[in-house]
Formats: structure tokens, C-alpha cells, sequence
């Protein structure tokens, strides 16, 4: 079994709270994680019809199944049911009751805003990080993580990464987008996605993407709201401060899971990735996603950015730690260029001093202490995480 490195975040949050909420995309191995935690709780699966009736019809004797909680799965499903988890946790306030796990971020977060404000910890668990599969992984090159992504039955039953990802993207769309939205034309909407998986690691251009699909605009933005709600993509937002001129409006677009996004590009055999010209944006989204995972495995609000601004100074993510940033260039090259950081020392001159740090990660495998900037391979984002902020990471 793959390790995960939220298990710990897990139990420390469910000693300290009645109720855990762990979501993340569908497939992320959030119910996994949560019975290897809780072996001993009772599990019920609102996706069953039989439970989901019960639960709809009868929510108070349903929960009296469980006079100590449970383990709940896709709660999303009988949002209804989190007001008597409510009462019960109100009545009896014991740490690490229910175990709670919802695949639709939005529609999710604002039941729980309304009913266990105050009473649920929350966890978000992404798709498998670059340290979680290094240990499982017979070769982990660069292209054979934005080829396989991150999906945890792809690595653990080795799957075709180019079916598994087209019967993940079928059934997201027939199912999680016919419960969110009706949509009228699926034809139209998969170009969309695919369009915009085009557009990994670059400005969000809503005009740009609804004249490429021959919708408008207002729709273009509806349906980018339901890829995140169903934690298909994220928006980076550009970083700025409170007295500085916020240059740059736009978020850049990213997908959790970099696999997904290859496959929607047509990478469906390794040998398209080395010549692909998107392999640069690929590796981009590899890089801030496992940054990412790392702190929500720590169960850590990631405070992170890009800049751009109007001289065409770029850094691609900016960690921010306190009061001071910590700069990631990000280039999948396997070798360092002699140029590779004049942006980014642009970028901390425009800073005046908040950059404590600048880091290249790249493609090859060597680490590098250079003068003005560190070097280091994708393979260890992740310890690069552990220095730079106070967060507690697990150890092998």
C-alpha cells in the first residue's frame, strides 16, 4: 500500500475535533486513507442508493447506527444529513466522531459553513505527490509522472494511465457534472476542457477560451467554476501587496491532477511527451502541484502565488512564509541554462527585500549551491517545502 503523508495531518486533527471533513477529486484515495486511520470506526458509502435512501429518509436512524460515529463517504450526497451530525456532536462534543469525505468542493464547503461551522476540521487530499511515489516508482523520470499523473489505482494496480484517465473523464463528466449542472450541449463542453487543459500554466483569458469554443463569455466562466468545484482545476492567483498597484488580475490555470491534463492534450503514449509543446506548462503544473500537496498534506493553508508585472518581471510561484517570500523558478530542462534566473532576480529587485530565498527546480537530478540562487531537482520539492516553512512533514 502507497503511504500517504496526510495520515498523521488525520488522526492529529480528529484528536483535536468531533468531526473531519477530508475532501479532494474523486479517485484521490480519500476513503482509503480514512479506513486505514479509523479501522475500527463503522463505514457507510452514500454513493449505495439503498444507504442514501436511509439516510435521506430516515437521517436520525440512520446516524443511531453509529452511537460512536463513523466513517462517511461523499457526504455531498445527503448534505441534510450534516444538521444531525450537528445535534449529535452539540450533545456530545468527543474528538474524531465522524470521519467525513465530499468530492464537490463548493457545494460541499457551503453545507458545512451553514451546519459545522466550528465543529469539523478540514483536509484536502490531491491525487498522489511526487515524494508519496517515489518510494513505489520504478523509474520516476519527469515524463513518467506527467504521463501517469497521480491517481492512486493507475500506480497501485498498474493501469493504462491513457484508458484509466479517459474512463475517469467519462464518468466525471456523466455523473459528477449531470449532479452539479445540466448541461445542453456535452460536445461543446468537451472541447472546452480540452481547450483549456491547452492552456496549463497560462493567464486565464476568458474572451480568448469563448471564442475557441463558440460560447460566450458568461458560460465560459460558469463551466470553469464547475471544473473546480469537481477539483479538476485550480486558479494561482498573482501575488501583490496592500501598497503596491495589483498589476496583473488574472489567476493562472492549473489541474490537480498533471496526468488528466496530458491525456486531454492527446498525450496518450509516453514517447509524445519529450517533443511536446506543452511539455514546459506540464512540468510547471507537476512542480506547484506537488508544493501544494505538500502543505495540504500538512494539513496547511497554502499561501502561494505567481508574479507577473508590467516590465514582464516573472517568477513562477511565490511561497509566501511570515513576511517574507520564497521564490520557485520552475524549467524542465534537464540541464541549467546560464540565463535561467534573470527573471527571477528581476523579480527580487521589484520585491525590495521580501525575497528571502530563490530556488530553481528542474528537470535533471543533481542538487546545486550556486551563489545568488539554489538548484534542485523536482524530486525534491518536497524537502525544499520542509525548509523554507515550519511545517512539520513525515519522515520516512
Amino acid at each position: 500500500m502507497i503511504q500517504r503523508h496526510m495520515l498523521p495531518t488525520l488522526l492529529a486533527r480528529a484528536a483535536q475535533w468531533p468531526v473531519v471533513t477530508v475532501t479532494g477529486p474523486r479517485q484521490s484515495g480519500k476513503t482509503t486513507l480514512c479506513r486505514e486511520a479509523f479501522p475500527d470506526k463503522p463505514y457507510s458509502n452514500l454513493e449505495r442508493p439503498d444507504t442514501r435512501d436511509f439516510a435521506r429518509l430516515d437521517p436520525q436512524g440512520f446516524l443511531n447506527q453509529f452511537p460512536n460515529g463513523a466513517v462517511i463517504d461523499e457526504i455531498q450526497r445527503v448534505p441534510e444529513l450534516l444538521s444531525w451530525i450537528q445535534v449529535r456532536v452539540d450533545e456530545n462534543n468527543t474528538a474524531g466522531q465522524f470521519i467525513l469525505t465530499g468530492s464537490h468542493q463548493f457545494e460541499l464547503s457551503r453545507h458545512i459553513s451553514q451546519s459545522l461551522a466550528g465543529r469539523t476540521a478540514l483536509l484536502k487530499l490531491l491525487p498522489l505527490s511526487i515524494a508519496e511515489l517515489l518510494p513505489v516508482m520504478d523509474r520516476p523520470t519527469s515524463d513518467n509522472l506527467l504521463y501517469q499523473g497521480g491517481y492512486p489505482r493507475i500506480h497501485a494496480q498498474q493501469l493504462d494511465p491513457a484508458v484509466t484517465l479517459g474512463d475517469y473523464f467519462e464518468t466525471y463528466v456523466q455523473r459528477d457534472l449531470r449532479e452539479l449542472v445540466q448541461l445542453r450541449n456535452l460536445h461543446l463542453f468537451e472541447k472546452f476542457v480540452r481547450l483549456v487543459a491547452g492552456r496549463v500554466g497560462q493567464l486565464v483569458n476568458m474572451q480568448s477560451l469563448a471564442a475557441d469554443v463558440g460560447v460566450s463569455g458568461h458560460t465560459v466562466q460558469e463551466w470553469l467554476t464547475l471544473l473546480e468545484a469537481s477539483y479538476i482545476v485550480f486558479r494561482l492567483p498573482p501575488w501583490f501587496s496592500n501598497g503596491s498597484k495589483r498589476l496583473i488580475k488574472s489567476p493562472k490555470l492549473y489541474f490537480y491532477d498533471v496526468g488528466l491534463a496530458a491525456w486531454l492534450m492527446g498525450i496518450t503514449q509516453p514517447a509524445y511527451l519529450p517533443t511536446h509543446p506543452l511539455r514546459g506548462n506540464l512540468f510547471e503544473n507537476l512542480v506547484v502541484l506537488e508544493v501544494l500537496k505538500t502543505l495540504h498534506n500538512a494539513g496547511v493553508k497554502p499561501n502561494v502565488y505567481f508574479y507577473r508585472d508590467s516590465q514582464h518581471n516573472e517568477a513562477d510561484l511565490l511561497l509566501e512564509t511570515g513576511d517574507k517570500l520564497q521564490l520557485l523558478e520552475i524549467k524542465a530542462a534537464q540541464t541549467v541554462a546560464s540565463d535561467a534566473m534573470q527573471a527571477a532576480t528581476r523579480v527580487q529587485r521589484a520585491l525590495e527585500g521580501r525575497v528571502a530565498s530563490m530556488t530553481l527546480v528542474y528537470g535533471g537530478t543533481e542538487a546545486q549551491r550556486r551563489s545568488a540562487f539554489e538548484v534542485l531537482p523536482f524530486t525534491q520539492v518536497f524537502e525544499w517545502v520542509g525548509r523554507v516553512t515550519t511545517v512539520n512533514l513525515p519522515r520516512e
